[in-house]
């Protein structure tokens, strides 16, 4: 296929079929065939472009056309070879929509989806004609970056070859935008340096309709949010002043240019657990809200409730996160396209494991909620590293830099030496000078008066900011052009960037994800609560604790059959899970290794699946994250792209 399109085309929006037949009391009570060897799984297709719905299994029966790439469940399988016909329906509820020749569907086994990643800082994927190149070129670590970057030029240049399509330039939101890239099987690739990529057969297919032509002065109404989320505990007296100085510096420079319709700051508050205690007065407030219908300067006097705690908290740790998750919830994101939080604090994270945590959350789980597509957000932490702190310094210094990990970017972590003032001063000015250029440039309106960097540290600031940047004016002109994209492609794909001498993580440009329904992901939660709770109870018995949690999923189980055979911890967790490319942190755990690990290994894992269990909340409290494929006729069936990552 000669690449004569630009980027490859997605499968953008859902479809919904009318009945062919309609429904009869009998098909109420049906069920679709499973899949072979499960319980619980059923047989799903997608449809390739072309196919017919028949009233019946008949090549001369009534028959209408429908769009490709629909996905339906399979209630019945007749005849073979080119007279294989499947009879299919949207949903679980028994109701089909007719009968489809089987040559026009392509068998759905997991439901596993990508997901780009966001371009910025790196090179666009690669979209082969077969397995063997993109293969050859992760086993070549010496020179598969070279013939890599010789391959995306001739791609680009429309040159026929191995590459049938690239990714497209600006990034789509999956949930602002859904598209559907369907993994139809995945394998593990490892080269000689022991690094290792999944290498992806995918399928894809045009839009259904032509996207809007691009408006030019798109950027002109790009806007910008600075949310800052200050730590005002009783050792923050001198930094909270060079804050609300930092802040007023930035709203006087753009007082009178152009650009201020384009920035808005906000500001959250917090402390810590109460513990009772009322003069602590707050965990978490809302200073001011960047509001657009309001003048840019209006923060500035709501600073002044800006003020240090009278009395110590209990311990150094310090609730940051749920400043973080306050910001995160009440800020309107979507009017913005720059999204960014400053972290201003002297001590580490109250996480997951900590009764006193607000959010019940770690910094991971805090980080995949904010890069979410629904709030896409960037978190900058300073963190003042001040003498008193010392023995806390390390373990806030891991938090923070996993807080604030984004891509291409790395981790948008500052520390500050000795709790140095003027070092903090030069360090915040520099961080917002540098965010506020990277939306001053990106709508064409320069400010003057912003300083150019001087130190290494400053530098590598403004080089961080212009990647998020980037990343954001890239996401921005996805949503507002609805970027699309070429003919039915069946490729193959790396997970990673094809440079396997720096295989960064944060250059990774697709995500694997997996298409949970609401069902699924509430059992999911059901098996973490068991497991949580079996630990609770045996800490001093942990010979026992399989046995609890396979009476526990015994229970809760949609099929209690399979607790017969249940040698792993996976055998608690659904089917759906089976079978996927990625390294479960639970599901192989034996018994033998529960009581080998000790009590200190087991309340960790336990603590990390509690942090999971609090981001599978978050997901089902967001209603427009989740899409269906049913036309809404079972709210159980709605579906979210779960990334890896967050599975236990």
């Amino acid at each position: 296929m000669m690449l004569r399109r630009a980027a490859l085309m997605l499968v953008l929006g859902l479809f919904c079929i009318g009945p062919v037949a309609k429904a009869s009391a009998q098909q109420a009570v049906r069920q679709p065939l499973l899949m072979e060897g499960r319980a619980t799984l059923f047989q799903r297709v997608i449809l390739r472009p072309g196919a017919r719905l028949a009233e019946r299994p008949d090549a001369n029966a009534p028959s209408q056309p429908t769009p490709g790439f629909g996905v339906f469940y399979v209630y019945a399988r007749q005849g073979s070879g080119a007279d294989a016909w499947l009879e299919i329906g949207a949903a679980q509820d028994g109701r089909t929509q007719g009968w489809v020749r089987a040559e026009r569907t392509i068998d759905w086994k997991q439901t596993m989806v990508l997901a780009f990643n966001n371009p910025a800082g790196r090179e666009r994927a690669m979209f082969f004609r077969d397995a063997e190149t993109p293969r050859a070129l992760w086993l070549n670590t010496r020179g598969g970056a070279a013939e890599a970057t010789r391959l995306r030029e001739a791609a680009r240049a429309n040159t026929e070859g191995p590459v049938i399509a690239l990714e497209p330039e600006n990034f789509i939101d999956i949930t602002r935008q859904f598209y559907l890239l369907p993994i139809i099987s995945a394998q593990r690739v490892e080269n000689e340096a022991a690094q290792e990529a999944r290498l992806l057969e995918v399928i894809s297919a045009p839009a259904q309709a032509t996207p809007p032509p691009a408006d030019p002065d798109a950027l002109r109404n790009y806007r910008g949010a600075v949310v800052f989320v200050v730590d005002t505990t009783i050792s923050m007296g001198p930094y909270i002043e060079r804050t609300r100085e930092a802040l007023k510096r930035v709203v006087d420079r753009i007082r009178d240019t152009a650009v201020r319709d384009n920035f808005r700051f906000g500001m959250v508050a917090f402390r810590d657990h109460m513990g009772g205690n009322p003069r602590l007065e707050y965990v978490t407030r809302m200073v001011s809200l960047p509001d657009l219908a309001e003048a840019s300067d209006a923060i500035l006097p709501r600073l002044s409730q800006l003020a240090e705690a009278r009395e110590s908290n209990e311990g150094f740790d310090e609730d940051s996160l749920a400043g973080i998750k306050l910001a995160l919830d009440e800020v309107p994101w979507q009017q913005y396209g720059g999204r960014f939080v400053i972290l201003v604090t002297d001590a580490g994270a109250r996480d997951a494991k900590d009764p006193r945590s607000q959010t019940q959350m770690g910094p991971e789980e805090m980080r995949l909620l904010a890069q979410s597509e629904a709030k896409q957000v960037a978190i900058y932490a300073i963190h003042l590293k001040t003498p008193e702190g010392r023995n806390n310094h390390a373990r806030a210094e891991r938090q923070y830099r996993e807080l604030t990990r984004r891509g291409a970017a790395g981790e948008l972590y500052y520390p500050i030496n000795e709790g140095n003032l003027g070092q903090f001063g030069q360090t915040v000015d520099a961080v917002t000078d540098a965010l506020l250029a990277q939306v001053a440039a990106t709508v064409g309106r320069p400010i003057a008066g912003i300083r150019a960097p001087q130190t290494a540290a400053e530098r590598r600031i403004f080089e961080q900011a212009e990647i998020v940047g980037t990343a954001m004016r890239l996401s921005y002109l996805g949503r507002e052009r609805q970027q699309a994209a070429p003919d039915v492609v069946r490729s193959f794909v790396l997970d990673q960037e094809l440079n396997p001498a720096d295989p960064r993580p944060e250059r990774r440009p697709l995500d694997v994800r997996v298409l949970l329904t609401r069902n699924q992901l509430s059992d999911l939660a059901t098996t973490l609560r068991n497991i949580i709770q079996a630990q609770a109870a045996e800490r001093l018995s942990p010979e026992s604790f399989f046995e609890r949690v396979r009476a526990a999923a015994a229970a809760t189980a949609r099929d209690p059959r399979r607790m017969a055979e249940f040698q792993r911890l996976g055998g608690a967790f659904g089917e759906f899970l089976q079978d996927l490319p990625y390294q479960s942190q639970i599901m192989e755990v034996t018994r033998e290794d529960w009581i080998n690990w000790g009590s200190g290994r087991r309340t960790e894992i336990v603590n990390a699946l509690e942090a999971k269990l609090r981001l599978y909340e978050e997901f089902n409290r967001q209603p427009s994250l989740w899409v269906s494929f049913d036309g809404g006729r079972n709210p159980g069936e709605a579906m979210y792209p779960v990334p890896l990552d967050a599975l236990p």
